[in-house]
């Protein structure tokens, strides 16, 4: 295991990219505000090789999750950084999943598109502020993820 704050370029960049999954399942969310904002559509160039990966592969939002969460963040041998960045990014997924749970359910109106686009909004400031601190070599403390992720990585 490596010491906080011993972070190179590589672990910098492994540890941001695990972020583009969370952004990528939060597209569906982002629809009405893409509809009225079509140059938002810059932000989804960047998620063109998550997308390729998800077409292709059968079954790869599961795929992803287990090699994620059992090849990363449960091996020791991984650095630290990138085992709390993973698992961070994994939890962001994971409330992404929940609200997509809640907010089936409700029908489509003003009151459901201000909740898409809520969090679509939140996942993309949580998802670049992490990728921005990880490139940093810093800790994204987001709250409430954060502890969390610390407590599955140890």
């Amino acid at each position: 295991m490596t010491w906080r704050g011993s972070t190179d370029a590589k672990n910098r960049i492994f540890a941001s990219l695990p972020y583009l999954i969370p952004l990528f399942d939060a597209i569906p969310f982002g629809r009405f505000l893409f509809n009225q904002f079509p140059f938002l559509k810059v932000i989804l160039i960047p998620l063109i090789p998550v997308q390729i990966i998800y077409q292709t592969v059968p079954f790869a939002g599961i795929i992803i999750f287990f090699v994620l969460f059992l090849a990363v963040v449960r091996n020791e041998r991984v650095p630290h950084f990138i085992r709390f960045n993973t698992m961070q990014s994994i939890l962001i997924g994971i409330i992404i999943f929940l609200c997509s749970l809640l907010l089936r359910w409700l029908g489509i109106n003003l009151l459901t598109e201000t909740l898409y686009s809520v969090v679509f909004l939140g996942t993309l400031a949580a998802c670049g502020y992490s990728i921005v601190q990880s490139c940093l070599g810093l800790y994204a403390e987001l709250p409430g993820i954060s502890e969390a992720a610390y407590v599955q990585v140890r």
